[in-house]
């Protein structure tokens, strides 16, 4: 009997962490990749299994059991506790300027030194601080005053994403610690909710006959401070790390060591943190942080430039609220409620299909706001947005208007989904979505809409520059079927635009419609714009024309090195992924367009009608590698390396003569592999490929290793 007793116990035992282990892996895609897998009911079938063999059997449950993670704690009042270690506030501006300005007095206290930059989105929400002692969650405190902040621990530890233990992931990274629990972890961060969990809290609210929250920084900061964690766990808290208290036993020099380090143990961290070498790459990379905002879906009130050392941190020092390494360049942000009237789509220059909200006109920041984009499929599906909808939308700063979200409490009655085309709308060719991408496209070369935003682009600023060739004159060269091509543009001749006519609206009494003549003048001055086009050469040509990840600094970065079309027709994708800062998707991209059928002719085509299409030879060779020791070898280094960051392994591979590549293929020399290598190192072993230790590598490749 005894027997049967031990055999059954070793079986739920082994039950209950397949559970635990399931119901984690399913948070992480839940939260962490915005990807579930299952489905809710599915999800709660797990959770309700794990739960009824933990009250079955408490011995087996664990401290950091799913299960722990729902409300349940109800405290009489909130007791203040002090900080470990100061929790300040940051410095802040509205100015492009004043953050340069800012930026290099930090520099300038530091003597002379090279100062690398951390740049990462400043969420709005809540500051929090949550303290781990020899790998267990032991305390969670609010701000404050920066001295001494509130206890919420009852409600942090129902946040579904953040471990109540991190004991069993700092012992399996080598990375933290050397494998040892860190004695004391204090991670500092932001607690928020996102758009979509606000929507869904405000139709529980109405249902309730409750008022609906307002937004998502309110709420947050209300819910964190409830004495019943019960209605905490309810609200779908979320949090991310971006900073550090007290650390003890943690081998951490820099920040983005630090977080790379917190999110080993299962902690999640700002997403998107980038770091740079110096101050002037940092500025210059804000213009594409902020594109990318408006798809991010909780809320942004600026962005947080940090010095990346932490010994230059200490240097620096703090004043009396702030720290003097840290300064954040804020939006001012203004939001307004409205009605979805329409939603439509738009074919980009690349063929990408965006949604575009159209809205009942509404004055925000004293401009009137009447559509905004929707960026994408997933991005309507995430929103769930509807025509019909009251909807939220928001503009900071500069930023293009964006819809935040769904008041779903104020739809009084069922509204359709939105149904996602599968034709292309203009040349009804059928769309794809690109391969593990948000993006779908219409992939034919001739589509008509593709041409036309690829034209107006062409003749913009950041294109090939053409005055006087904007939105207007491309639909009227379209429409008299005078262009089909780039090529086209340069065979026009005045006599023929001065002899167009349009009609548009005329002035004064009647506001009717009359035709305009294009004139002599305009055609001139268009001829003339498209003539000094000419000589702009290859670099701003293949920025130009719309090819997929060219950009100008690509295009530049890339005829640096092929300065004609002659070595460009005959470079390979692996040639242009030798170039630093060039990675594999951007040279495959420009190969494929080289050598397909319409890009070929394009490129035909413009140098047929006398279109420069090369730069100066450098003056310096290009330099001979064949005596180098790793000459001609294509290898990959996967896995997390001891003596390397991921840039400085594949600069020093690329310094002894091989190319540093992201893929294994048959074609690889040997891989380098550090710890946690994963699908590399397995699909090189199945393959037959060379695996070098890191050691390996040094002493073979390395004389002062």
């Amino acid at each position: 009997m005894s027997q049967d007793r031990f055999v059954a116990s070793e079986s739920i035992a082994r039950r209950v962490q397949q559970l635990v282990d399931e119901i984690n892996h399913h948070n992480r895609r839940y939260y962490d990749d915005a990807a579930p897998e299952i489905t809710d009911l599915e999800y709660d079938k797990l959770l309700a299994e794990l739960t009824k063999l933990e009250e079955q059997h408490p011995e087996l449950r664990q401290a950091d059991s799913p299960t722990q993670r729902v409300g349940g704690d109800v405290v009489d009042e909130l007791v203040q506790v002090p900080h470990r270690v100061p929790m300040l506030s940051i410095d802040n501006t509205y100015s492009r300027e004043e953050l340069a300005n800012a930026m290099q007095r930090i520099e300038k206290s530091l003597e002379g030194e090279s100062v690398a930059w951390t740049m990462e989105y400043k969420i709005d929400g809540v500051a929090g601080s949550i303290r781990y002692e020899n790998g267990e969650m032991v305390l969670a405190l609010t701000r404050g005053n920066g001295q001494v902040g509130d206890d919420i621990t009852h409600n942090v530890r129902t946040i579904r994403e953040l471990p109540h233990s991190i004991g069993k992931a700092a012992k399996s990274n080598r990375d933290v610690a050397g494998g040892k629990v860190p004695e004391v972890l204090e991670v500092r961060g932001e607690l928020y909710m996102t758009d979509a969990d606000l929507a869904d809290l405000n139709v529980r609210q109405t249902e309730a006959g409750q008022e609906p929250f307002k937004n998502t920084r309110n709420v947050t900061a209300g819910t964190i401070r409830l004495l019943d964690s019960n209605v905490a766990a309810s609200r779908n808290i979320r949090f991310f790390c971006h900073g550090s208290g007290e650390l003890v036993g943690m081998n951490a020099t820099d920040h983005m060591t630090f977080l790379k380090h917190v999110e080993a143990l299962g902690i999640p961290i700002a997403p998107d943190v980038v770091r740079f070498e110096n101050k002037e790459q940092a500025l210059k990379a804000i213009a594409q942080l902020e594109l990318e905002m408006p798809e991010l879906p909780f809320e942004i009130d600026g962005i947080v430039f940090k010095v990346d050392s932490f010994e230059q941190r200490e240097k620096l020092g703090i004043r009396s609220k702030s720290p003097r390494w840290v300064i954040a360049y804020k939006f001012e942000r203004y939001e307004a409620t409205t009605t979805l009237e329409k939603i439509d789509v738009q074919v980009g220059k690349t063929g990408a299909i965006t949604p575009v909200a159209y809205l009942t006109p509404v004055d925000i920041a004293d401009t009137t706001v009447s559509r905004a984009s929707l960026h994408n499929a997933d991005e309507i599906e995430r929103l769930d947005v509807r025509v019909g909808d009251t909807v939220v939308v928001e503009k900071a700063g500069k930023i293009i208007p964006k819809v935040v979200r769904v008041e779903k409490h104020a739809r009084t009655k069922p509204l359709p989904k939105f149904e996602f085309p599968t034709r292309c709308p203009q040349c009804q060719e059928p769309l794809t979505r690109d391969e593990g991408g948000v993006y779908i496209r219409c992939t034919n070369p001739a589509c008509p809409a593709q041409l036309r935003q690829r034209l107006i682009y062409f003749g913009s600023r950041t294109g090939m520059d053409i005055d006087g060739l904007g939105d207007e004159v491309v639909d009227l060269l379209l429409q008299k079927n005078l262009v089909s091509s780039y090529a086209d543009l340069y065979r026009l001749d005045v006599d023929t635009l001065a002899e167009l006519t349009w009609p548009r609206l005329r002035k004064g009494k009647g506001d009717e419609m009359i035709e305009v003549q294009f004139g002599q003048k305009n055609a001139e001055n268009l001829v003339a714009g498209i003539e000094e086009s000419r000589e702009r050469g290859l670099a701003r040509v293949l920025s130009s024309i719309s090819i997929r990840h060219v950009g100008p600094r690509v295009a530049k970065l890339i005829t640096a090195k092929f300065w004609n079309l002659e070595l460009l027709r005959a470079a390979k994708a692996e040639d242009l992924a030798t170039i630093h800062e060039i990675g594999d998707r951007i040279a495959e991209s420009l190969v494929e367009f080289v050598q397909s059928d319409s890009g070929a002719k394009s490129l035909a085509d413009l140098e047929a009608v006398g279109v420069k299409l090369s730069e100066p030879e450098p003056v310096e060779a290009p330099e001979d590698t064949d005596a180098l020791p790793l000459s001609g070898k294509n290898i990959v280094a996967t896995g997390t390396l001891q003596h390397y960051t991921r840039d400085e392994i594949k600069a020093r591979i690329e310094e002894l003569g091989g190319r540093a590549a992201s893929s294994v293929s048959k074609k690889t020399d040997f891989v380098i592999a550090g710890e946690k290598a994963g699908s590399k190192l397995t699909k090189a072993e199945s393959l037959g490929v060379e695996v070098l230790s890191e050691e390996e590598f040094r002493s073979r490749y390395e004389t002062d290793a």
